[in-house]
Parts: C-alpha cells; sequence; structure tokens
C-alpha cells in the first residue's frame, strides 16, 4: 500500500513537472514571436530610412528614440500625456455612465431598444473626423472639445455591448433564480453581471482605443495641449522626428494600457474560468 501511494505521487509529481515545462515553454514561444515581430517591424523602418528615403524625410528608429528620451527627460512628455489622459478618461466616463443604463434598458425592452438601436448605431458608424470637427466648431479650442468628442465615441460601444450582454442572459436562468425565492439585487449581482461583464470588457478594449485616437485628432485640430496638440505643434515646425516621437509615446501608451491594465484586470475577473 506505501509503494503504491509513493508511486502514485511520484507520477503525479512528474505529470505536474511535464505541464510546467510545457507553459513554460509556451509562454518562452509566445514572447520570442512577439520579440520577432518588433524586430522585423524595426528593420523594415530602418530599411526604408537609409535606402528609401533620406533622414530628414524619414528618421530613423534610433534618432526617434533619442527625441522620445528628450521629451521625458525635460518633462514635456508627462505634462502632456496628463492633460490627454485627463481629457480622455473624464470623455469615457460620461459616455460610460450614460450608456451603460441605455444598453440596460435596450436588452430588457423591446420597446426602448427599438428607440435607442438606430440612434447608437449611427453614433457608432459616425466617423471619428466628423467628432473633432463639429466639436471644434461647437466649443472652439479648449478641453471641452476633445471631452465631448470622447464621450460620444464611447456611448454606442458600451450601450450596444451592454444591451448584447443583458440579452444573452437565459430567461430560464431568470425563471428558475425567482422560483427559488432570490431577489432582484441577486439576481442581478449573480446572473446578469457575469453575462455583461464580458461584453463591457469589449466596450472598453475597443471604445477606449476608438476614443483615444479621436482625442487626440481632436488636439490637432483645436487642442490648447495634450499629445495631438504636439504633433500639430511639431509637424507646423516640419519636423519629422517630432511627429514620430508623439506618436511614438501614443503607441506606447496604448500598448501598456492594453497589455498592462485591462488584460491583467480581466484576467483576475476571470480567474474562475481560467483567464484570458
Amino acid at each position: 500500500m506505501i509503494t503504491l501511494g509513493l508511486e502514485r505521487r511520484t507520477k503525479h509529481a512528474t505529470k505536474s513537472g511535464n505541464l510546467s515545462t510545457a507553459t513554460s515553454a509556451s509562454k518562452a514561444r509566445r514572447v520570442g514571436l512577439v520579440v520577432a515581430g518588433y524586430l522585423l517591424l524595426l528593420s523594415v523602418w530602418s530599411f526604408l530610412s537609409v535606402f528609401s528615403f533620406n533622414s530628414y524625410i524619414l528618421p530613423p528608429p534610433w534618432t526617434v528614440a533619442a527625441e522620445m528620451w528628450h521629451l521625458l527627460l525635460n518633462g514635456s512628455a508627462i505634462v502632456q500625456f496628463g492633460a490627454s489622459i485627463g481629457k480622455i478618461t473624464t470623455g469615457f466616463l460620461i459616455g460610460a455612465v450614460l450608456g451603460a443604463p441605455i444598453g440596460l434598458l435596450m436588452g430588457r425592452s423591446t420597446y426602448w431598444r427599438n428607440f435607442f438601436q438606430q440612434p447608437m448605431l449611427v453614433l457608432g458608424n459616425v466617423p471619428g473626423l466628423t467628432f473633432a470637427v463639429f466639436a471644434l466648431v461647437l466649443f472652439g479650442i479648449g478641453a471641452i472639445g476633445p471631452i465631448v468628442a470622447v464621450t460620444f465615441v464611447a456611448l454606442p460601444y458600451v450601450a450596444l455591448n451592454v444591451a448584447e450582454g443583458v440579452r444573452a442572459v437565459d430567461p430560464q436562468l431568470v425563471q428558475m433564480s425567482t422560483v427559488f425565492g432570490r431577489g432582484k439585487g441577486d439576481i442581478a449581482r449573480s446572473v446578469f453581471l457575469p453575462s455583461v461583464v464580458p461584453y463591457l470588457f469589449a466596450a472598453l478594449r475597443y471604445g477606449f482605443a476608438m476614443a483615444w485616437k479621436v482625442e487626440a485628432l481632436t488636439e490637432v485640430f483645436g487642442g490648447r495641449n495634450g499629445i495631438g496638440f504636439m504633433i500639430r505643434a511639431e509637424y507646423q515646425e516640419f519636423s519629422v522626428t517630432g511627429v514620430l516621437a508623439w506618436t511614438g509615446f501614443f503607441v506606447l501608451f496604448i500598448l501598456v494600457v492594453e497589455r498592462l491594465v485591462l488584460a491583467r484586470l480581466e484576467n483576475r475577473i476571470f480567474a474562475w474560468r481560467g483567464g484570458r
């Protein structure tokens, strides 16, 4: 009996070790592919900069990286990013606060779905350039225009995704919860919320990316500070290096938010089903 138990524990430890090794190898392979992709992109960029264009028209990656480092050291990057993040956070929160109740109504009521469906689809398909131009016309140069533009971009993403999450709830599951004496609060927390959260994360991921682009575009047209404003300023000075440096900060911020914030938060919330 003792020998049999030892053999079972040994087999279990061996399987666990093999699984851990396979997981580590899989992670290393994914990291290697990501690094290879970035190296390929930088190689193509360097080749075009050296052999197809001159360094004034298309600066090489190391020149842009040096400019980004300079902007970090003198504090310009932090100040301008703070201005842009404040505007996009305010606009996105307003859009989410307005869009979540609309999505709830659309998911629970046919009447409200018919009432809001077309306006939300129209808002979701309007080009971001249109929001930027109208924000500039209506509110002029300042912080209000970018905030309003971000609000109108985030609103349809949140509303439509929340509505789909509510509609995805099985009605029989709700009926069963009611039969077993669960209150509306328990049903909302234990039935509707787990169904809505994945759709809400999709809205946050894609809506934030679109809102960030529109916010920067609005700053290009009518901002007094922020990333878009600095891109316009560098363009007016015919500095391609500056334009690419601020665009590089833009891309890095999106990657940080996606991989280090949203992905980790999603893995933590959905840990019960194995994460992402």
